[in-house]
């Protein structure tokens, strides 16, 4: 009998329940988006609370390879006035259950919720991206146009005293066409979500960050997997991908969204 990390899987259950039968160090990456606050209700299975973040999060540092990464997608709800500083809280978790918050990243939106007139335009989430000691693949993605492409390579750098120096040039090295994207990133939302899901994220999204923290091969787990995202990123990109998911009106989505595979 295979084991669960031996093949691309779909699970229906609590994730928390589900994580504590897995082995220690099998998960290269993790890319998940958990509730935020009570925005949606999920089809009524949702309970979100400090306690159970903090039990995920322990599972999720067990489970994770020495090198892996956890890319964490989170926002706040607004209550009495003020955000709930919930994805903070839940960032220092991490941190506190030995994780490194390794970055922490923007997903610049092209779309808000409903306006408030007392407050700026919401069109950004959280991506907190967290490892388990040092990053073992970081495969960063260039494709930010360079202003100065073509010139030399030049510029100044300061010391920690906060006086300039100039950095030596190599003659032979020019800017490049492209550069290292900023860790603010503009994508797109669904559009045309023909599965219903409450709250998706990006198909690009998900693969963009699959490019940059794993290899071909690896294993991704998604443990709030919703209608399964992460799973179809993990193929286009040919890594394998454990989906779990709470809610059993999920599943069909899941599974319509990876059904190239066989083994689903």
């Amino acid at each position: 009998m295979r084991s669960i990390t031996e093949m691309n899987k779909i699970i229906i259950g609590d994730c928390i329940d589900v994580m504590a039968t897995m082995p220690e160090g099998c998960i290269d990456l993790v890319v998940t988006s958990p509730p935020y606050d009570n925005l949606r209700s999920y089809g009524e299975t949702l309970k979100w609370n400090a306690e159970v973040w903090t039990n995920a999060i322990k599972q999720l540092y067990r489970i994770v390879k020495d090198g892996g990464v956890v890319v964490w997608i989170t926002a706040d709800s607004v209550n009495n006035g003020g955000e709930t500083g919930n994805s903070f809280r839940q960032a220092l978790c991490f941190q506190e259950c030995g994780f490194k918050i390794y970055d922490t990243m923007i997903w610049e939106k092209d779309t808000f919720a409903f306006p408030e007139k007392r407050r700026y335009r919401n069109a950004m989430e959280y991506m907190f991206v967290f490892s388990k000691g040092m990053p073992k693949t970081v495969n960063l993605i260039e494709d930010r146009p360079n202003k100065y492409a073509g010139s030399q390579v030049h510029g100044t750098s300061r010391g920690r005293d906060g006086q300039t120096f100039r950095k030596s040039n190599d003659k032979k090295s020019v800017v490049k066409d492209l550069g290292i994207r900023y860790n603010i990133w503009e994508i797109a939302g669904e559009k045309n979500n023909k599965y219903g899901h409450p709250a998706p994220f990006p198909l690009k999204l998900a693969q963009d960050h699959i490019l940059s923290w794993s290899n071909e091969g690896d294993t991704v787990l998604d443990c709030f997997a919703g209608s399964g995202t992460t799973g179809e990123a993990a193929i286009n990109l040919g890594r394998k991908f454990i989906l779990i998911e709470k809610n059993p009106d999920y599943e069909w989505m899941m599974r319509d969204r990876t059904r190239s595979l066989f083994d689903v």
